[in-house]
């Protein structure tokens, strides 16, 4: 009795400090980043020194410029693309790991995230390995007499950078498509299928309304890795495959040019949010009605 009457104090007293490292943690790592480039873009850069003087160029150089505007949105579009196609393959998969009993639903759902264990650069070589010029697709289809020579449709183009992060990333939209599926009550289905509805319509009329939640999830979850991504197009998009990730990272690579960079960042970060904020809203919208 007197053991359970002192715990109790102590948890209380641990409560706030929890909660403050919560709220913490969150703000040192995100908001404080993303503050400290909101401000370094109002500067500007001379021979890679920082000059501390307030000025809109960034912002106007960004909008104004014949290069940075259409590749920004060049970036959306692909990204959009990656994530479109990533749900059109994800929610099929998901629903048949549903359609599963027992064990094998989740063992079949880890073999699936086993790729996300997977270090990012070896994935991305070993897919280049598949669909590169020498690769194992293009000499299949050579031998096959399919084609008389390799094809160049997925070789150092915006064609493999879409693929690839594609396959990437589609992991990331199985998971939540599942999780929302199998949240889905089963009592609507057998009452559906009791009322003498078919499975089209009980798909049509309770699981795909009760499922997009997951499928918003998953759609702004992917475009936000894709656009963040500068990696993928770097090492399969050659020279015709310039994305945005690209143009940002060399501002603070090669260029040196910081506060054109945070610019560019805050740009993207802006997107970033739009794209968050409307998953969710159009997700609670549509989930909570049918």
């Amino acid at each position: 009795m007197k053991s359970a009457g002192l715990a109790r104090p102590v948890a209380i007293r641990w409560s706030p400090l929890v909660t403050a490292l919560a709220f913490a943690l969150p703000v040192v790592f995100v908001l404080v980043p993303l503050a400290i480039f909101l401000v370094y873009s109002f500067f500007s850069a001379d021979q890679g020194q920082i000059v501390y003087a307030p000025t809109l160029a960034n912002y106007l150089r960004f909008f104004t410029d014949p290069v940075f505007l259409p590749v920004f949105w060049r970036t959306i579009v692909l990204c959009l693309s990656v994530a479109v196609i990533s749900i059109l393959l994800a929610y099929p998969t998901a629903y048949f790991l549903t359609t599963l009993r027992g064990r094998w639903r989740y063992a079949l759902l880890m073999l699936l995230m086993v790729p996300l264990l997977m270090s990012y650069v070896i994935k991305i070589y070993a897919i280049r390995s598949i669909l590169g010029l020498n690769g194992f697709l293009n000499k299949a289809l050579v031998g096959l007499g399919i084609l008389a020579e390799p094809s160049t449709l997925f070789v150092f183009n915006m064609n493999a950078i879409l693929l690839t992060l594609t396959l990437l990333l589609i992991p990331f939209a199985i998971l939540p498509i599942f999780l929302a599926l199998e949240r889905i009550p089963q009592v609507l289905l057998r009452a559906s299928d009791d009322l003498g509805a078919s499975s089209l319509q009980t798909f049509l009329r309770i699981t795909l309304p009760l499922s997009l939640p997951g499928v918003a999830s998953a759609a702004s979850f992917v475009f936000v890795l894709a656009i963040g991504d500068f990696l993928t197009p770097q090492m399969v998009g050659g020279i015709s495959g310039f994305t945005f990730g690209r143009i940002l990272y060399s501002q603070f690579g090669t260029a040196y040019n910081w506060p054109f960079g945070a610019a560019l960042s805050v740009a993207l970060a802006v997107v970033v949010i739009v794209a968050i904020l409307l998953g969710e809203r159009f997700g609670r919208n549509r989930g909570t009605s049918l």
